[in-house]
Order: C-alpha cells, then sequence, then structure tokens
C-alpha cells in the first residue's frame, strides 16, 4: 500500500474538505467524478463544481459520464428505491465498483469520500456503509476522513499511512462543523447544499416510473424528462408539450427519428413531439392537447402544422382544444 488515493470528488464542501484533511498529511491525491443526468449540484452542473474544486485544490481530475450504464442500475436496484426512484445503495455499489476500476489504472491504495455518518438517510447509515464497501469489494479501502473516528481503522490508518488521530469524528446533518472547518482551512468559496439528484423529486420519479412500466427507459426519453409537459396517451405513444421557447429549442434538438413535431400555423406557440406507435386518430388528439396549451384555446378551431422528418411534407389540421380533463388524465 503506498500514500497515493482516489478521491470522490463531488465538488461540495464535504468532499473538498475530505481532501484537505489528506492533503494536510501529505497524502498524494487524484479526484474522479461520476457524472449522470439526474444531478442537480449547481446551475452550472456537477462537473463544472467538481472540475472548479479540483483546481483549487490543485489536483488531477478524472470524470466520467455514467448515464447509460447507470439505467441499468434505476431499472432493478437490489436493495430497492428511497422514498421516490432514488436507488441510493446500489447507487453507491455502482460508483464505488468504477472507482476501484479506476484505482488499479492510477496506482491508488485507497478511496477517500466526504461522506458523513448519518448525513443521508438510506446511503449514509453505518449498516448500509458497510455494506456498500463489501459489494463494491473495498472492504476497509474506503476511508472517510469526516467521520473515520466513528468507525474501526481502515488499512490505510493500521499501516500508518495515514493519522488517525488526525481525522475527525463528524456525524449527523448539522452542516456547522463543516462550516467551521472550512473557515480554519480557508476555504470560503463552496456550493450552497442545494443540489442533490433528480430520481428524489416526486415529479420526476414520476416520469421515471413511466419510462420503466413502458419499456422505454433509453438514455434519449431520459434526457427529454428534464424538459416539457409530458402526457401517457397509450401504452406505446407519449406527447411532450414546449412550456417556452428555450424548452422548444431542446425538446426540437431532441426529436428522434420518426417523431412527429406538431407547431402552430402562423403563431405562437409550443414545440411538441408525439413519440411511439400512433395512427391519425393519435395525432388528432396530441394536436388538440397542444391547442390546450396554448392563449387560442378558447377558439373553435386552431390551425395546427405536423411533420415527421421531413419538415418539406408539412401538412395542416385543425383542431379544437382538448378539455382540461382530458388533459390532466393524461398527464404523467
Amino acid at each position: 500500500m503506498n500514500k497515493k488515493a482516489l478521491a470522490l470528488l463531488s465538488g461540495g464542501l464535504d468532499s473538498i474538505l475530505a481532501v484537505r484533511v489528506l492533503q494536510e498529511q501529505g497524502i498524494e491525491l487524484e479526484g474522479i467524478n461520476f457524472l449522470t443526468v439526474f444531478c442537480t449540484c449547481t446551475h452550472k452542473g456537477c462537473q463544472h463544481a467538481a472540475t472548479k474544486a479540483a483546481h483549487t485544490l490543485k489536483m488531477p481530475l478524472k470524470v466520467f459520464n455514467i448515464t447509460e450504464e447507470y439505467l441499468d442500475v434505476i431499472r432493478n436496484p437490489k436493495h430497492g428505491y428511497g422514498s421516490n426512484m432514488n436507488p441510493c445503495i446500489d447507487c453507491r455499489i455502482f460508483i464505488f465498483k468504477k472507482a476501484k476500476e479506476y484505482m488499479k489504472e492510477v496506482g491508488a491504495s485507497f478511496l477517500v469520500t466526504g461522506e458523513v455518518l448519518g448525513e443521508r438517510p438510506m446511503s449514509q447509515r453505518r449498516d448500509a456503509i458497510f455494506l456498500i464497501e463489501k459489494e463494491a469489494g473495498l472492504k476497509r479501502l474506503v476511508l472517510r476522513p469526516l467521520s473515520a473516528k466513528l468507525f474501526p481503522p481502515t488499512i490505510a490508518e493500521e499501516k500508518g499511512i495515514v493519522d488517525r488521530d488526525k481525522l475527525l469524528a463528524i456525524t449527523g446533518r448539522s452542516r456547522k462543523p463543516q462550516i467551521k472547518l472550512a473557515a480554519e482551512f480557508g476555504i470560503n468559496d463552496y456550493p450552497c447544499p442545494a443540489g442533490g439528484c433528480l430520481l428524489t423529486d416526486p415529479g420526476f420519479a414520476k416520469r421515471i416510473k413511466d419510462l420503466i412500466e413502458y419499456d422505454c427507459l433509453t438514455l434519449d426519453n431520459v434526457r427529454l424528462l428534464k424538459f416539457g409537459r409530458h402526457f401517457r396517451l397509450s401504452r406505446h405513444a407519449k406527447l411532450i408539450i414546449g412550456r417556452d421557447q428555450d424548452e422548444n429549442t431542446v425538446i426540437e434538438s431532441l426529436t428522434g427519428t420518426g417523431d412527429v413535431r406538431f407547431k402552430l400555423k402562423g403563431r405562437e406557440g409550443p414545440f411538441s413531439i408525439l413519440k411511439g406507435v400512433y395512427d391519425k386518430e393519435m395525432i388528432d388528439l396530441s394536436a388538440a392537447m397542444v391547442v390546450q396549451h396554448t392563449k387560442f384555446r378558447n377558439e373553435d378551431m386552431v390551425e395546427v402544422e405536423y411533420w415527421t422528418d421531413d419538415p418539406s411534407r408539412t401538412a395542416v389540421l385543425s383542431a379544437k382544444a382538448a378539455s382540461p380533463d382530458l388533459v390532466e388524465k393524461n398527464r404523467i
């Protein structure tokens, strides 16, 4: 075992402090960050926060986008979900396994995390922490500098590579000990703890459940979940309606081959797409629902343009706005 460690670096205060505590002991550290579309750490994204933190800490950082692989964890988590669709324990096992692979690549002897005992209700309980280590094949190789004295010594501590006396015993959800420690290190610029994972959001979780139920959990479909209003029209068809011009632009960029596109003829309104298996009746229903989401909903008829992959082959239909009850019945 050597004095090089791999640190899970989210860019949040806990991970920054964990690195600083070990840097004070002369441990050589390299950072790793795992990125998914479900992360909401900052308005600029997790990669930005981690990159900024690594620059401040003067340490190398490797970022991996693991969204596609991570979908398998969401589909069928061995240890179940949290309050919504967050498979926190399985997520942590998955990340630890990925980190273990990279440890071998960079020659690191142990893994460092900013975890604090009891800070997160599902994955940072004592029993969950030990379970995650074991299933990831990292038993006694994960050092948590902020809570280390609340756990048995890791191998790095036993071998004297890390001085256990200089580690901490922080526990619980209060941020006061971390803020105090940050001040001692002169760390003033760090993200607030408001970020997290979209899978814990009830509304987003409902949309994820819908994709799983109808066997549509793909990376392209997941990307769309962040944007627009979503409606399940049949087992094989789904409608997404933009809410503003920015969303219209994003949804249009995420349109897939064979999707039906909708927009009002000669008027401002949402850009919308119908995905899946559809017929003329489904197209008519979609157009009616699109009209309901415009300021022209009270007109007798509104002209709606629609096309598939060739915009030069646009057709036009006249649609009356769908009833609010019908809209709500199909809303995801």
